[in-house]
């Protein structure tokens, strides 16, 4: 399922993985975030097109990338991966990128399931674009905080 473009503010949030990547969209003007989709990494390949198409459909004015890093805040395995990740969407989308901590992230987003009763089975199809709202939702909110208005 689709939904219409919001507006020319949008963003679109994403969860790293060496097997998924959790995509989310979100605008700056309403400051909520709602899950996507998630795409595959098959050996180490991202699935450029799907991405690209989700930027072409949403038309996002900024991409948000979750840093995943180690409790004491240091790098983790995938934290390099998710940097270089940044950095080919700056690179094939020309838009800005934020890099966002997100330690708590995938706690939250199996938190968030659990609350809503889906079986554990279930998780993994939405885990990832959970992980990628709650990232997403994570910027919109310090952004709102800070005094950054869009209207």
């Amino acid at each position: 399922r689709r939904g219409p473009r919001l507006t020319m503010a949008n963003l679109l949030g994403f969860d790293y993985g060496e097997k998924t990547i959790g995509i989310a969209v979100g605008n700056s003007n309403t400051g909520q975030a709602h899950p996507l989709t998630s795409v595959r990494v098959i050996r180490g390949r991202v699935d450029w097109q799907a991405i690209g198409s989700l930027v072409g459909e949403w038309e996002p004015v900024a991409l948000v990338v979750g840093l995943p890093l180690k409790m004491d805040g240091g790098d983790n395995p995938v934290t390099p991966k998710a940097r270089k990740f940044g950095k080919r969407l700056n690179g094939r989308y020309n838009l800005p990128v934020h890099m966002v901590d997100e330690r708590l992230t995938p706690r939250d987003a199996r938190t968030q399931l659990y609350n809503a009763g889906v079986a554990e089975k279930r998780h993994k199809p939405v885990l990832d674009k959970l992980a990628a709202q709650s990232i997403l939702q994570t910027y919109l909110s310090e952004q709102a905080e800070s005094g950054i208005e869009s209207d």
